[in-house]
């Protein structure tokens, strides 16, 4: 945001980040339209963490093919959602049979809210424009928490068995700004634990039969 507004205002919501096989990572940001990608900042990541702006020419097709997927799986996600919809991380992979896997997964809103309640997951065909396979999940309504002050917070997933992509997510993701962070669903409750100086182990606890009735 930083850069000239200008080549801001030439941005579109196609977006990724890929690391090369010399394991340096690349970012690109720009927009697509009519079919081809336009590529408006290029910046990468050395393994220090240093980050710089590129000038380096990415490949033409990769980055039409990537892009193309992307722009058909937020399609698909603001038909569903309308013009409210909250702002996303989003994640695509390509895969051996060159078809793609797009996540998009609820981000840190504008106003600080840490967003869950809904994520988006498709397969798309190798041509990046047809949707083979729909694995989203939306709740009635996107829920929230401001991460200020720090506090335990519970994300309501009582509708499903089990934790879905975006719950997993949302835990590992915010684990840093609530002091603990519980997915409550029908049959289990997970969380993630601080393991001393080790990192974190996740936690899965079945519930009680009687007192999860009981609860509902």
């Amino acid at each position: 945001r930083t850069q000239d507004k200008k080549e801001l205002e030439r941005l579109g919501r196609e977006w990724f980040c890929f690391q090369d096989k010399n394991n340096l990572w690349h970012a690109v940001y720009g927009k697509f339209a009519d079919d081809k990608y336009d590529p408006v900042f290029h910046f990468t990541m050395d393994g220090a963490g240093k980050i710089a702006r590129s000038s380096e020419k990415i490949d033409a097709e990769f980055l039409n093919s990537h892009t193309r997927a992307l722009a058909t799986a937020l399609k698909q996600a603001t038909a569903k959602l309308g013009a409210s919809a909250p702002a996303f991380n989003q994640y695509i992979r390509q895969n051996a049979d060159k078809t793609f896997s797009v996540w998009l997964l609820p981000a840190f809103q504008t106003d600080g809210t840490a967003v869950y309640g809904g994520e988006f997951i498709f397969s798309i065909d190798r041509t990046g424009n047809k949707i083979t396979k729909d694995e989203s999940y939306l709740q009635e309504a996107f829920r929230g928490f401001k991460t200020d002050p720090p506090r335990e917070i519970w994300l309501n997933y009582r509708e499903k068995d089990k934790p879905t992509l975006g719950a997993i997510f949302f835990v590992w993701y915010y684990k840093q700004y609530f002091t603990n962070i519980y997915i409550d669903n029908a049959k289990s409750t997970s969380t993630v634990i601080k393991d001393g100086d080790k990192g974190f182990i996740w936690v899965h606890v079945e519930k009680d039969e009687a007192k999860s009735k009981e609860k509902k």
